[in-house]
């Protein structure tokens, strides 16, 4: 598909009741209802707090395509996204009725409700669902993997979101958006199923340069059979990390996620026209790996009041939920020199010191609202 006309889509398309950080199942409850006119939602478990988990089926092609969001209760972007997409799909104005006739989608919107509800990354018995493939001992675990049983997929995709700290390689290019096959071995062979994922990470990172031009990455892919996707990779099903990263003062990852949206309805697009056998995989091996080089603000050239030397200050946003809302609460990470790493906010100090509230020297650890810089008074807050 032209990228013009995916994103043409996407206005036309976009769920607008979901906005923002903080997705749960009560802001996806009415959308499923809705949905349910459509196509098949069930509760297919309950979480440790006994909310439910749902699974929704749409499509009745031969191509079995299983997707899960917000595994981490707190990576909500990717969720937004495919309700953009489902609304795409369930359309008949939107003229990809082709999709559904090769594919078959089943997809949990939202693994860990808990976690959703919370906005934390882990469940409510704290554990870290993403870690917990072997020995499943996660209610919402054994969800995924019956799931994953019953349906039979010939894709998966993983759909996660990342912190702002992530580069596109060493360069000052954020993130946006970042993908893996992983390993399915100690050796990270790159396997048949391996080249089918990579095949069509590819084709995503084609579409996405045209948009986000040096703003996609892959991940390590050191093996780890803990991991879900290891481990259905490891069961030789082609299976897709999806990462929704920073764009430039995009906090609510609103941008962010058009361009996940862009790259899911490319794949769809892709696999329903294709027979995939993984030939065209070495696109993907020159997409760069993911480093972690940003600070979300860099205050540059500032006077350390220890010795007098010349540092920069590197500060990153705290998430915390308050009354339903996601604050950013800048801290101050590093005090010293911050060559090699880049803010996506930076300010010169001009060799002066930097104060906090009180007219004091700002000290790492501590959090601030606002600076003194200049003698001016400048707010860190995302705007």
């Amino acid at each position: 598909m032209k990228v013009e006309d995916i994103k043409s889509l996407f206005l036309d398309y976009k769920e607008t009741s979901l906005y923002g950080r903080y997705i749960t199942n009560n802001h996806i409850s009415s959308l499923l209802k809705e949905i349910g006119v459509k196509a098949s939602v069930e509760v297919i478990g309950k979480s440790v707090l006994n909310d439910s988990i749902y699974g929704l089926k749409i499509g009745n092609g031969n191509k079995r395509i299983l997707m899960w969001s917000q595994m981490h209760g707190n990576e909500s972007t990717t969720t937004k996204a495919i309700f953009d997409l489902l609304n795409t799909l369930l359309n008949e104005k939107s003229d990809v009725e082709y999709i559904l006739e090769a594919c078959t989608l089943y997809i949990i919107p939202i693994l860990n409700p808990d976690g959703a509800k919370a906005y934390t990354r882990i469940n409510a018995n704290k554990v870290d669902l993403n870690r917990d493939a072997q020995d499943l001992s996660q209610p919402e675990s054994k969800v995924l993997r019956d799931a994953f049983k019953r349906f039979k997929p010939h894709f998966c995709y993983n759909l996660h979101g990342q912190r702002t700290i992530f580069s596109a390689g060493t360069s000052n290019k954020p993130a946006t958006v970042s993908f893996l096959a992983p390993a399915q071995d100690k050796e990270c062979a790159i396997t048949p199923n391996r080249k089918i994922a990579m095949e069509v990470i590819g084709v995503m990172n084609t579409a996405l340069q045209k948009v986000i031009p040096k703003q996609v990455g892959v991940y390590d892919d050191a093996f780890n059979l803990n991991c879900v996707g290891d481990t259905f990779q490891s069961e030789n099903v082609p299976t897709i990390l999806f990462e929704a990263g920073h764009y430039y003062n995009d906090y609510n990852r609103e941008q962010t996620r058009e361009y996940i949206y862009v790259s899911l309805l490319e794949s769809l697009d892709y696999i329903s026209k294709n027979v995939i056998e993984g030939n065209n995989y070495e696109c993907y091996l020159q997409i760069p790996e993911n480093d972690k080089c940003f600070y979300d603000i860099i205050i540059r050239n500032a006077k350390n009041g220890t010795n007098g030397e010349i540092v920069d200050i590197g500060i990153l946003y705290q998430e915390k939920l308050v009354n339903g809302v996601v604050n950013f609460i800048p801290k101050i990470e590093k005090i010293e020199k911050l060559s090699g790493f880049y803010g996506h906010k930076e300010f010169d100090a001009n060799e002066l010191g930097v104060f906090d509230e009180d007219d004091l020297l700002v000290k790492a650890g501590y959090e601030n609202v606002f600076v003194i810089l200049n003698n001016e008074k400048i707010s860190l807050l995302v705007k």
